[in-house]
């Protein structure tokens, strides 16, 4: 499956899959249901292999480095947030748990980390690239999609917030006004059939 043939979730939709139980770094198996608060979920699929979730080094941050960042805000506006792997094509390349594990530690992320074994959870949302970003509200309804902000590359340099933005309009219990911008990233690995 290539990203031409993925159809993304409309905003609106109700969360895919909230139920189903995943591998965990750190804790037991959980579920979306089981990440979720008082006023919704953030979903984040990102891997540790790509350099836009993890910098390249010299021109680029990426965006992993403002997880703990956005898991703050996230927070503060009770919406519970989750990390998801659904890199299956790479696991025995740098996106195996054992992998997640070490990121996490690595990172110090403060939100949970989930291995989507076999991109079950990213055709179901039709998650495109690492990283794609999901937020729901309390009733499970996706209310955002798309790009953490306007600039991987440097966060000193950022103009727009979007996800923070949306967190905002959220938690205050209004509508998100930037509400679907383009999902910028590697594509996600997943295992042709």
């Amino acid at each position: 499956m290539n990203n031409n043939d993925i159809k993304t979730i409309d905003l609106g939709a109700s969360c895919p899959m909230p139920d189903e139980k995943m591998q965990a770094v750190g804790s037991s198996a959980l579920s979306l249901n089981d990440c979720k608060a008082d006023n919704g979920l953030l979903v984040i699929f990102s891997c540790n292999t790509c350099p836009f979730v993890v910098g390249d080094g010299a021109n680029s941050e990426g965006w992993d480095g403002r997880y703990n960042q956005v898991y703050d805000v996230a927070q503060s506006s009770k919406v519970g947030m989750v990390l998801v792997n659904s890199n299956h094509a790479k696991r025995d390349k740098g996106d195996s748990f054992e992998d997640m594990v070490a990121r996490k530690k690595a990172k110090g992320f403060k939100m949970d980390y989930v291995l989507d074994e076999e991109s079950a959870l990213a055709n179901a949302f039709g998650a495109k690239t690492t990283p794609h970003v999901f937020l729901f509200d309390k009733n499970m309804k996706l209310v955002y999609r798309g790009s953490i902000d306007d600039n991987v590359a440097k966060a000193a340099e950022v103009k727009e917030k979007y996800l923070e933005d949306a967190l905002a309009q959220l938690s205050k219990g209004k509508k998100v006004k930037k509400n679907d911008t383009k999902p910028i990233g590697c594509s996600i690995k997943r295992v042709a059939k």
